[in-house]
């Protein structure tokens, strides 16, 4: 009889690591969106961010640990008392917590970075777990940088983090050093050689920086990790961290090798990951394994005339198994507000009664423009419902001209939440160009433009176009984005989205000045 497979937990770090990745800083409102569809997801743990980082990023982490229930919700914290005792705080309405403390422990670090001999590491790291034990009873223990730290010190360190009350250990590869062989050794050299190793879970944490952070994940669970920490979408510092989904897939494909379960619901891998592409602005490659637009795509003839005799010719997954839907035209503008719901849920999207009759208004809109709609139309109305950075200011009008021998022109009527219109002409080079100058003009915000994205959400001639904006102001970075049938107004929407959140960032720390100044600034890296 074969044995029953392990469990493996899976730890998100979505919200903490992934969103120190550059361009990936998410709102309390943003992150709390990203943590719900985590738990419907089915994850482990969420890891909802550092809480000593700074007074937006405590707050998150609590209001993440008050409204979402169901995985245990994590708080990272270095090894200190100040960092521990904001990270038990901020998680202490959560039903299930864990204080994540780690301390760095390889060579490079000790010299470079802390200028501390091993002694004082190995002290250091034995208080913050015994302090971190004494408010939480779910403690896991990180050696940053592990995979570059001594075989013989590391096994120190992990035996002392578990003497003083770790219950998870983790393994993080935190700079994508390491290769498959070499940490397979590791792990088994920490099994054979740490005394009561037996009585915690040991977990691992890679990053991507040679490509190889799935494969490494996946090495140490053969090896004897039982818990995996990862990202949607890989999103991470640097290169990005381990793939969820692909971790995930992985696993479950190859159950008969791996020999373990998890507890994700994959149907709901794809719209976890439009919903973090959408909200960080991090587009999904094209050929992104498991979520990508391609990864279900067949162009060589041979290959559909396989996949049509039988899916598994070129097929190991089945786009329904992520939640990918393989329909083309889909409803039209005659459809009713009951197939419009039954599509949203089969593309795996929940919506309230007041979120499903505000998109249903915009499908009716949008089906009025377009000859043909997609899922995909569906799926960016759907992530836009709840993602765009509400007041205090709308667009009421936009008119552009353009011609090839003269410099553009833009007359745009924004409305205030206060009760103001204010109507602002500007010139450009280019209708869109024209149209940023008029709206900063009117708002009075001028930003320096770092970037900026068109791309086609579905296909066709009438498709619509995604527009992602990304400025600087005040040496801070902000992105909007918004969809539309006409890429002038969608790049002049996503232009305004940006104003809207500075603003909003501008009147949140007035307000947080006034209760308590300034939060204390802080990064972190596993």
């Amino acid at each position: 009889m074969a044995p029953q497979p392990d469990r493996v937990l899976i730890f998100d770090t979505t919200l903490r690591d992934g969103e120190q990745s550059p361009g990936c800083s998410m709102t309390r409102p943003e992150k709390l969106r990203v943590a719900r569809a985590l738990a419907e997801l089915g994850v482990d743990v969420i890891e909802a961010g550092f809480p000593a980082a700074s007074k937006g990023d405590w707050e998150s982490v609590q209001a993440v640990a008050r409204e979402v229930p169901g995985p245990i919700i994590a708080g990272l914290a270095r090894c200190n008392r100040e960092d521990i005792e904001l990270a038990a705080r901020a998680l202490a309405d959560a039903p299930r917590r864990r204080v994540h403390v780690f301390l760095a422990t390889s060579a490079i670090h000790r010299q470079y970075k802390l200028n501390m001999a091993q002694e004082e590491i190995l002290r250091t790291a034995v208080a913050g777990v015994k302090l971190a034990r004494e408010l939480c009873e779910d403690v896991e223990f990180s050696p940053e940088d592990a995979s570059r730290t001594e075989l013989e010190f590391l096994a120190q360190v992990v035996e002392a983090a578990i003497e003083a009350g770790a219950s998870t250990v983790n393994i993080p590869d935190t700079v994508g050093y390491t290769v498959p062989d070499e940490f397979a050794e590791l792990f088994r050299y920490l099994r054979k050689n740490v005394r009561g190793i037996d009585r915690i879970r040991l977990s691992v944490h890679c990053h991507d920086d040679l490509g190889m952070a799935v494969a490494n994940s996946l090495t140490a669970v053969v090896a004897g990790a039982r818990q995996v920490e990862c990202t949607i979408n890989g999103i991470g510092e640097r290169a990005g961290n381990c793939s969820l989904e692909e971790v995930v897939m992985a696993l479950k494909t190859r159950s008969a090798f791996f020999n373990v379960t998890t507890g994700i619901q994959t149907n709901r891998l794809y719209p976890t990951s439009r919903l973090v592409s959408s909200i960080t602005g991090m587009t999904v490659p094209r050929n992104k394994a498991v979520v990508g637009e391609n990864a279900f795509a067949h162009e060589a003839g041979i290959h559909q005339h396989g996949v049509l005799r039988h899916h598994s010719t070129y097929e190991i997954l089945r786009p329904e198994d992520v939640g990918l839907s393989r329909s083309n035209l889909v409803l039209g503008k005659h459809s009713g507000r009951h197939a419009f719901r039954d599509r949203v849920k089969a593309l795996g999207f929940e919506l309230d009664e007041a979120e499903l009759n505000r998109v249903f208004e915009e499908f009716k809109a949008l089906a009025d423009k377009k000859k043909e709609l997609f899922d995909g139309d569906i799926e960016a109305l759907v992530l836009r419902a709840e993602g765009t950075a509400s007041g205090p200011w709308s667009l009421t009008s936009l008119d552009t001209m353009a011609a090839s021998n003269a410099p553009a022109t833009a007359m745009v009527q924004l409305r205030h939440t206060d009760g103001r219109t204010v109507e602002r002409k500007a010139s450009g080079d280019g209708p869109v160009d024209a149209a940023f100058k008029a709206i900063e003009t009117a708002t009075g915000i001028s930003v320096m433009l770092r970037k900026f994205e068109i791309r086609g959400v579905t296909e066709g001639e009438d498709a619509q176009g995604e527009a992602v904006v990304y400025v600087e102001y005040n040496q801070r970075s902000y992105r909007g984005s918004s969809v539309s049938t006409n890429i002038v107004e969608s790049s002049t929407k996503a232009f305004l989205e940006v104003i809207n959140r500075i603003e909003l960032a501008q009147a949140g720390t007035r307000s947080r000045e006034e209760r308590s100044g300034a939060g204390r600034a802080a990064q972190a890296t596993v």
